[in-house]
């Protein structure tokens, strides 16, 4: 964490912050409604029932005891009345104990639904995001918050709602009883719990505050059990000896959140200690009241007990109410979170175009800059290159040159902040974003290494014929994996990754060529890239690779990125980048004639090679 934690908010603003969350009451419980009709109904239903029906029984039970004191006094007593009463009372308590399981089970199938619900509008929502959006550090704040607690937060929401309901149902019926005795036992019953109200409300408050404040160190602490307990960086975490300071720095983390945790809890139990005993002494001085007014023959023995049943009872219900309406504050406040989330703004894609005017042109990038969001300089400035058909192109540049962000825009997984890119003609934002990444095979450097089969793992690169065996085994041996794949006992079927059970990991090489596989799934694209596609592959696999890729170059716009100048030669066309700017380009022999750069950069790799 960083800074001190939030400051408390006044009274006032508190209770203005209060009414603008309740907002998202009306929505939680849509969304339940929508989620499941008829086990809202039934929560419905037994709510009222269960909020009518605990008067009921401290009325039956004055009866009963009014019965047995009159029945005491008669010479020839008759038990029959009063055991009807008893019959009675205990049909309502059976009642009672079927409409509270009805809850609790239409509680538990609602909560397994709604947590779902929840959680796929989340996905869903993530699928319609840009990848800027995970590149930012506050956007995952937002994802983390929602992620943790929104998926129980709207039934809690809910159950609250009906509970707020069912009580103020059952304090309605004992206030009416109780007016009978006094109305001042009613104003005493409803004033003595809201001291423990305000308290917990504004301690809920500072409980989310504090939530939403540690969000980046939660999420790192979620970060370091990944490092610690991932079978992707246990490998460098025991070589590097990195497990004790790692797992320390996660102490460390804890402890300082643990501190904020422990300050809040004792506060909240204190106060809510010292203003319960508000409640209690409220109780006993309504308990002497009734027994004083028993004694002065003012009420029977019957109804004695139930005012005392109606207090206690009432006292119950009066501080679930107000414990109900804090915790209704306190999930708003939560589900603001996720609100926040869905309604994440997203820049509408327009384009519904399927085919260029001119195919001809090929793919053109016109004067394209880009700046990721928050950065001071430009990654890419000024572009200009064109591919066409049968073309090839090798983009060379040192590290953090801007060649894969180029990539990303000719993908659009990003926007150019300025210039156009267009392919057959036609800018690229007019384009219908899937059929155009359905005319692009790409294998980026840092390519997903996904914990599905194998087959599945190469037909990810084409969504529409992902079952497709044998699509995936043309690809397959395209991609040069065929022959280790058929080595494995279980083929295309066989699961990658650790994971989960039987699975199996692959060298970085047969990773890659897995990646080369999937990438050539698409064998409708004519924009085929090849981002490092030999990084982890021997001498004999790169060679094959680059031989692949002047094949492939005869009929397709073809980008190849690479650190290997041995590889590049073979393109059409050399594009040397440095600081986001085309700096050189041309063939490998001009290149090497002009003496720049790339014949700066070819030499020092031939020297290692001497």
């Amino acid at each position: 964490m960083h800074g001190n934690a939030p400051a408390e908010g006044s009274d006032a603003g508190l209770l203005r912050r209060a009414l603008g969350v309740f907002g998202y009451t009306h929505r939680a419980i849509n969304l339940v409604w929508t989620t499941s009709r008829p086990l809202t109904v039934a929560l419905a239903v037994l709510t009222i029932v269960a909020g009518v029906l605990p008067a009921a029984i401290a009325w039956v039970g004055q009866l009963i005891v009014d019965g047995v004191v009159a029945a005491m006094s008669e010479p020839n007593p008759d038990a029959g009345p009063v055991l009807r009463l008893v019959g009675l009372e205990a049909f309502i308590v059976i009642l009672l104990a079927g409409s509270q399981r009805g809850l609790s089970a239409s509680q538990s199938l609602l909560r397994a639904l709604l947590g779902q619900r929840v959680n796929v509008m989340i996905l869903e929502k993530a699928l319609t995001l840009q990848l800027t959006h995970f590149e930012d550090s506050e956007f995952y704040d937002k994802l983390t918050q929602a992620r943790r607690e929104a998926s129980s937060r709207p039934l809690s929401l809910v159950n609250r709602t009906f509970g707020l309901v069912q009580n103020t149902i059952s304090l309605t019926s004992y206030a009416v009883l109780l007016f009978a005795f006094s109305p001042w036992a009613v104003i005493i019953l409803l004033g003595a719990g809201l001291p423990s109200f305000f308290a917990e409300a504004k301690f809920s408050g500072d409980a989310f505050r504090l939530f939403r404040w540690r969000s980046p160190d939660t999420r790192m602490q979620m970060y370091l059990e990944t490092v610690i307990a991932r079978e992707d960086g246990v490998k460098e975490v025991k070589l590097f000896q990195l497990g004790p300071k790692l797992l320390q720095r996660y102490r460390d983390i804890f402890n300082r959140l643990f501190v904020e945790d422990r300050r809040l809890t004792i506060r909240r139990d204190s106060w809510g200690f010292l203003l319960g005993l508000v409640s209690t002494a409220a109780f006993y001085g309504a308990y002497a009241w009734i027994i004083l007014a028993t004694i002065d023959n003012r009420i029977t023995l019957g109804a004695m007990t139930m005012y005392l049943v109606l207090f206690r009872q009432g006292q119950t219900a009066v501080a679930a109410i107000l414990s109900a309406i804090s915790g209704m504050y306190e999930d708003n406040l939560y589900l603001s979170n996720l609100y926040e989330y869905l309604g994440q703004p997203v820049p509408a894609r327009q384009g519904r175009t399927l085919k260029g005017p001119d195919p001809l042109r090929g793919l053109e990038f016109e004067h394209v800059s880009f700046a990721y969001p928050g950065a001071g300089e430009n990654a890419l400035s000024d572009i200009n290159l064109q591919i066409r058909r049968g073309e090839s192109v090798a983009l060379v540049g040192e590290n953090g040159s801007g060649k894969t962000t180029l990539i990303k825009l000719l993908t659009r997984l990003y926007e150019p902040t300025e210039g156009r890119i267009l392919l057959e003609g036609l800018d690229l934002r007019e384009w219908d974003v899937d059929a155009l990444r359905q005319r692009i095979g790409v294998i980026f450097q840092d390519f997903g290494r996904y914990q599905f089969t194998v087959g599945e793992n190469i037909g990810a690169g084409d969504v529409r014929h992902m079952e497709d065996t044998a699509r995936q085994a043309v690809a397959a041996e395209t991609g040069m994996a065929a022959p280790f794949i058929e080595t494995m006992p279980e083929g295309y079927e066989t699961q990658l990754g650790r994971w989960f059970k039987g699975g199996r990991e692959l060298s970085g090489g047969q990773w890659q060529k897995i990646a080369l596989s999937r990438a050539f799934m698409r064998s409708d694209a004519d924009i085929l890239v090849l981002d490092e596609p030999t990084a982890a592959m021997d001498a004999a696999s790169e060679a094959a690779v680059f031989e692949l890729f002047r094949a492939e170059s005869h009929d397709k716009m073809t980008i190849l990125i690479s650190h290997r100048f041995s590889t590049v030669r073979a393109a059409d066309q050399i594009v040397v980048i440095h600081g986001g700017r085309i700096i050189e380009r041309g063939t490998h022999e001009s290149l090497l004639a002009e003496n720049g750069t790339y014949a700066h950069l070819f030499e020092l790799q031939a020297k290692g090679y001497q």
